[in-house]
């Protein structure tokens, strides 16, 4: 069985150390999972694996890599000539099977002029090179560049782009589908699903659970990492520690661990209290008797709390946002109403005739494949963009907070402090105070915004939008680039919000969590879902299996129609060749009638008989075709 390893790694990047002791075995076809915190080490365990980052001499321990075994590694930026498009970059995976592919058709000639020993040897390597290019899929090639073409949403005219006009985020997804097509025995990937629509992702998803070899996956996708992973490798502290099972089994697992680390460091606190009282009254015993006797017991107790191995106090995963949000005016029970609504960009309709209502305290998911109008219908409600027809309007006493996709501040040199207090007047003591509930604690507040990571940008944004008195909250992808803690510690501080909430985002966990209800931008119209995304797809599954149904019932009738139709069609037939049959039989018998009256005369009689016999001919073929159309007939 293969096995890749880990073994008490410790590494430096430049002098910063990572990670102290990093140790884990991962077995063929096991499908990992690896989560930490932004910065503790996950990428750089990938880099490791890949050959990409080397152990030094400054660092500690190996890794144990299986002999033979290919490994393909999904990274951010990637380079490739001007001149190669989408279709180019993705046929690099086949570049081993082309060379394949030549020499085969080359001893295929060669053998058309060898004979003996020289063709034996010569169709050995053949039937070697043969054998091999079917073990590396050469037969399936086409077959699988269709499947990962039309997984990822790669139709011809993007198949035809060149790749350096690509967005970031396009470049990412080709190379994702080049790594999937050159199936690397041990398959590293970075963030994968951070470009793909919730559809790709899910067509992702399957094709991993089926995938033959090792699979590492960091991903803040949790919902993803839920339906593919079945181990989890958490970075922690510059350590790491393994759990069976995927994501939601992991944070179970560690909750329970955590309570129970709990539970033995207050017991052994209550021992070392205790033991510490034992000496402090022994040591008080023997000044008062003046008795070594004690204070030898003393010593000895002390020994044994020396050499006692601690238990440390659990930490807190991460500290939470408890948000006491303002008591605000709550709005009218219509918050967002939408009506025949339609915008087009040039020849692209996003929506048509639409409408759109969302009440007070909704918790409202906006969802659609990429460029289906989301973020336009978002800029539409907030006045940036005007629709072609209809209108959005918010409803009475609507104070609305809105979070981008992309959070930025007017000066990136200011600090947490001076960027809050910017635009209110405020005392730093009570901003200082305020800015705590979005843990921002002590020196923290000085750090400047431009040294800010995807989470505190979020965290700092988000205190600024909140101390108005709100009661919409609109969010744009809030989730994008924050690790797995900073979008939990969100969704804690959401749950708090009285008011409504309007959201888009392709996390599906987050989805999960946050709606009751979904709109989906389909077939150019808004469509409800009344629940959360577990709802909606259970609800686009029967919807599937209905249009399939009724598929299957018109493919049905209309055989059945068809099959009426040529059953009449045969029954005509059948019934000319019935008049046919009785026709040709009549003229037999005329002939036969007259042959009897020219008994002596053979010229003639020989002229009747050819006819009779032309007559038979055409007899028998006829009864033939009318006895293979009855059969037919249903």
């Amino acid at each position: 069985m293969m096995e890749l390893s880990l073994n008490n790694v410790m590494k430096y990047l430049d002098a910063n150390l990572i990670f102290t002791n990093i140790s884990f075995k991962i077995y063929d076809n096991e499908k990992v999972g690896l989560v930490g915190v932004n910065g503790s080490g996950k990428s750089t365990i990938l880099k490791l694996i890949a050959g990409i980052e080397k152990i030094t001499r400054d660092d500690k321990g190996w890794i144990s890599m299986p002999r033979g075994k290919s490994v393909g590694y999904l990274q951010q930026v990637h380079q490739y000539p001007d001149n190669f498009k989408v279709f180019d970059v993705l046929n690099l995976a086949f570049n081993e099977l082309e060379v394949m592919e030549k020499e085969i058709t080359l001893l295929e000639e060669e053998m058309k002029h060898l004979e003996g020993l020289n063709l034996e040897k010569t169709l050995e390597k053949y039937s070697n090179i043969q054998q091999e290019y079917e073990i590396k899929g050469g037969y399936e090639k086409q077959e699988k560049l269709s499947k990962v073409c039309t997984g990822l949403k790669f139709d011809d005219r993007f198949l035809n782009k060149e790749f350096s006009i690509l967005s970031g985020g396009e470049k990412t997804t080709v190379a994702l589908g080049k790594i999937l097509l050159e199936s690397p025995d041990i398959l590293l990937l970075d963030e994968p699903t951070n470009h793909l629509d919730m559809d790709s992702a899910e067509w992702l998803e399957n094709y991993l659970k089926s995938y033959k070899g090792i699979v590492i996956i960091v991903s803040h996708d949790r919902y993803f990492l839920d339906n593919v992973v079945k181990k989890i490798i958490e970075i922690e502290d510059m350590e790491c520690e393994t759990y069976n099972g995927n994501y939601s089994d992991f944070v179970k697992q560690k909750e329970e661990n955590l309570l129970l680390q709990f539970h033995q460091f207050k017991e052994q606190q209550k021992q070392i209290k205790a033991m510490e009282n034992s000496i402090k009254n022994l040591r008080d015993w023997a000044l008062r008797a003046d008795n070594n006797k004690f204070f030898r017991r003393a010593m000895s107790i002390q020994k044994k709390l020396d050499k006692m191995q601690k238990i440390d106090k659990p930490k807190s995963e991460r500290q939470n946002m408890k948000l006491n949000f303002n008591r605000t005016e709550r709005s009218g029970n219509q918050v967002i109403f939408a009506e025949n609504l339609s915008k087009s960009y040039k020849d692209k309709v996003l929506f048509t005739d639409s409408d759109l209502l969302i009440n007070f305290a909704e918790r409202v998911a906006l969802i659609g494949a990429n460029g289906s109008g989301k973020t336009t219908f978002l800029k539409i409600l907030l006045g940036e963009e005007s629709p072609d027809k209809g209108a959005v309007t918010v409803g009475n006493s609507v104070r609305i907070a809105y979070l981008p996709q992309n959070v930025t501040f007017n000066d990136e040199e200011a600090t947490v402090l001076e960027c809050f207090r910017e635009d209110i007047t405020i005392l730093e003591g009570k901003a200082r105070e305020y800015l705590s509930k979005f843990m921002f604690f002590g020196g923290n507040v000085f750090k400047k915004v431009k040294h800010l990571s995807g989470g505190e940008r979020v965290r700092l944004k988000l205190s600024k939008l909140l101390y108005e008195n709100i009661n919409l909250l609109i969010l744009d992808e809030p989730t994008n680039n924050l690790d797995i803690d900073s979008i939990e510690t969100l969704e804690e501080a959401l749950e708090d919000f009285k008011g409504t909430i309007l959201f888009i985002s392709h996390d599906r966990y987050f989805i999960n969590k946050m709606s009751n209800r979904i709109i989906a931008i389909e077939d150019k119209r808004f469509k409800n879902y009344l629940g959360n995304y577990e709802y909606y797809k259970e609800e686009k599954s029967k919807q599937k299996l209905q249009y399939m149904e009724k598929q299957k019932v018109n493919k049905e009738k209309t055989k059945k129609a068809t099959k009426v139709d040529e059953n009449k069609k045969r029954e005509q037939k059948i019934e000319k060749l019935e008049k046919k049959i009785d026709s040709l039989e009549e003229e037999i018998r005329k002939i036969d009638k007259k042959m009897n009256l020219l008994i002596e005369n053979y010229s003639e009689l020989n002229e009747y008989y050819s006819k009779k016999e032309e007559l038979k001919k055409q007899l028998d073929d006829t009864i033939e075709a009318w006895a293979t159309c009855s059969s037919f007939l249903e």
